[in-house]
């Protein structure tokens, strides 16, 4: 296992993998032999058990092999065989638990995500061997899967994501449902005498106008001046990928137009990787909505929630009104 280690990228002591007692099956699926057997190696130095090591098209031409614990697929370059074994794949997955683990290019990015929408898998962006184990071991240490111990660093990373995107949805509820102002006020429906007679009108709820989408020109700007400092400064220490995300999902839902997965990731600022963590967690949590393309079931979309949109209305509608916006 450290000779395995030895040729990251990355220290030893960041990925410590705890053996498991009764190592998880895992199947490897990539069509480049020499990739097939670092992924092996990987496995194995994550303490699992490799069942099968195979290209992708054994998708398809051998369907009822069984897939084991984790699957881990590659496919940087995706053709029309593979977005079917990616999504037969992602069917079984499903149906039968086994958790995927699938790696590919930023140009096959939209087909891969598109063809995968039912088993939740961790999508990775051109990783190293290290992107790769730290996956694994996200995965062996989420709910439902036996203990593993990642580093230190590593789980808390994963803790303050998590943190992170739960105080994000709390502010934008807070947001989407203001103190009184969400508050209704009913006009009694019976009354006596002319002076407590209503009309029709007067005996419906009456709310407050729904706040409207800013001007996309205006949420563009900003998202131009923001990145502007990369000009200036080191891009990471701006970094705030959930706010980036939902001004360039605001812009476009004003503008009447869809954003792809890959399109998204561009607009969060950091690798492509940690933007779909990024849109993973958000999602749980009600932020954004993954949409499917009717006239291409391979393709799919991302888009702010009703929730998150309501609520980005009243943040600049507030910050509007206080004269903030520049």
């Amino acid at each position: 296992m450290g000779q395995v280690l030895a040729s990251f990228d990355f220290p030893a002591d960041d990925v410590a993998l705890l053996a498991p007692c009764s190592p998880l099956a895992v199947a490897i699926f990539a069509d480049r032999p020499y990739l097939r057997t670092e992924m092996a190696e990987d496995a194995a130095a994550a303490g699992l058990r490799v069942t099968r090591t195979a290209g992708l098209r054994a998708l398809l031409e051998e369907p009822e092999q069984p897939l084991g614990d984790l699957v881990l697929v590659d496919c940087p370059v995706i053709e029309s065989a593979d977005i079917a074994a990616l999504a037969r794949l992602d069917m079984r997955a499903a149906r039968t638990g086994a958790r995927l683990v699938v790696s590919t290019s930023m140009g096959s990015l939209d087909d891969v995500f598109g063809s995968l929408d039912q088993c939740d898998p961790q999508i990775l962006v051109s990783p190293s061997r290290a992107d790769r184990v730290i996956a694994l071991g996200r995965l062996l240490t989420s709910d439902g899967a036996r203990v593993r111990e990642l580093s230190d660093h590593d789980r808390i990373s994963l803790l303050r994501l998590t943190e992170q995107v739960a105080q994000i949805a709390q502010r934008l509820e807070t947001l989407s449902s203001p103190g009184n102002g969400n508050q209704t006020v009913e006009a009694p429906a019976f009354g006596f005498g002319a002076e407590s007679l209503r009309d029709e009108a007067s005996r419906r709820l009456v709310r407050p106008a729904r706040a409207s989408l800013p001007d996309p020109r205006l949420v563009r700007k900003i998202i131009r001046q923001r990145q502007m400092r990369a000009r200036f400064f080191e891009g990471d220490l701006f970094a705030d990928p959930a706010w980036d995300m939902l001004l360039d999902l605001t812009a476009a839902r004003a503008e009447h137009k869809r954003v792809s997965v890959t399109s998204l990731c561009i607009a969060s600022g950091v690798p492509p990787t940690t933007a779909l963590r990024w849109i993973g967690q958000m999602t749980d949590c009600g932020l954004f909505a993954r949409c499917e393309d009717d006239s291409d079931r391979r393709r799919a979309f991302i888009s702010l929630s009703d929730k998150a949109a309501e609520a980005m209305s009243h943040y600049f509608a507030e910050v509007e009104t206080a004269g903030l916006l520049i």
